[in-house]
């Protein structure tokens, strides 16, 4: 228990609209980049009614980071200026790497429910201007462990020998979709300099012991360096992802949909941008 991770860090974010008037919650953003290297953003939606999300987010940028958009629930059309076009639907997820620069669009269809996140992971330096990535998973592509009340889904990296259904070329991140049954027990083993957190999604729990500070859903927890992590499932059992990855510790320059580490970086990419020299 001495060298187990203790939560150092409680981020509810903040409720906005992106894209064409998309109404989600961005949890993690500019304020929470450097406490939470290597990752960026973190939007997190939860809706039943469409007309929170119909309107989805248009033809945009990226360069310089990867976009990682998974589904709980619902369905998100898109295609990219790679020629890439298809649906994330339950279970799936799209990874991109924007790397030199990309042009994408993603476009929700009204579901019973659209549950889900996108997060953005910051490319290392000498990555920055890779040739951008596409790659679809679908649900069937991600192992599903189940252990004593606890269901894991392995998105990427590896858990316990089993690998993910995907893994990071320029960031080796692990992505895991967690649920507890209720009062049900869980650890996770882990590098312990790596960047950890979790975001709640559904119930709510205790996740250093003695069990005794209970977090409820819609928040993120950045926990301290250390070998594990002691998770407990509340009463109503709990739902939650968990990322870890090791941090860049390098200098960000952020604009909009483009990270760079350097304004003059950034400001080559906005006027590639205006004359049309954007996609390589």
């Amino acid at each position: 228990m001495d060298n187990q991770r203790q939560v150092i860090m409680e981020v509810t974010g903040s409720a906005t609209q992106d894209g064409a008037g998309v109404q989600l919650v961005r949890v993690l953003g500019n304020q929470t980049a450097k406490a939470f290297d290597p990752f960026l953003m973190l939007d997190a939606f939860d809706s039943m009614n469409p007309d929170n999300y119909i309107k989805g987010f248009p033809w945009h940028p990226h360069r310089g980071i990867e976009t990682v958009t998974y589904l709980i629930s619902g369905e998100i059309e898109h295609g990219d200026s790679m020629g890439n076009a298809g649906s994330i639907t339950d279970g799936g997820c799209q990874w991109m790497t924007a790397g030199s620069g990309v042009i994408h669009q993603e476009m929700p269809k009204a579901s019973s429910r659209m549950l889900g996140a996108q997060l953005w992971i910051n490319l290392p330096a000498a990555n920055k201007m890779v040739p951008p990535a596409y790659n679809g998973i679908s649900a069937s592509d991600v192992p599903n462990i189940n252990e004593n009340g606890a269901l894991i889904k392995v998105v990427s990296g590896s858990y316990k020998g089993t690998n993910g259904a995907f893994s990071g070329k320029f960031v080796d991140a692990t992505y895991l979709d967690v649920t507890l049954d209720p009062n049900t027990e869980w650890a996770y083993e882990s590098v312990p300099e790596d960047t950890l957190f979790v975001y709640i999604y559904s119930g709510g729990g205790y996740f250093q012991k003695p069990y005794e500070t209970h977090y409820l859903l819609k928040r993120a927890l950045l926990l301290s360096h250390g070998h594990s992590v002691n998770i407990k499932a509340g009463e109503d059992g709990l739902g939650f992802l968990l990322l870890t990855a090791k941090p860049l510790n390098e200098p960000i320059a952020w604009g909009g949909p483009i990270v760079m580490n350097t304004r003059e970086e950034l400001n080559q990419a906005f006027r590639e941008l205006d004359d049309n020299t954007f996609v390589k």
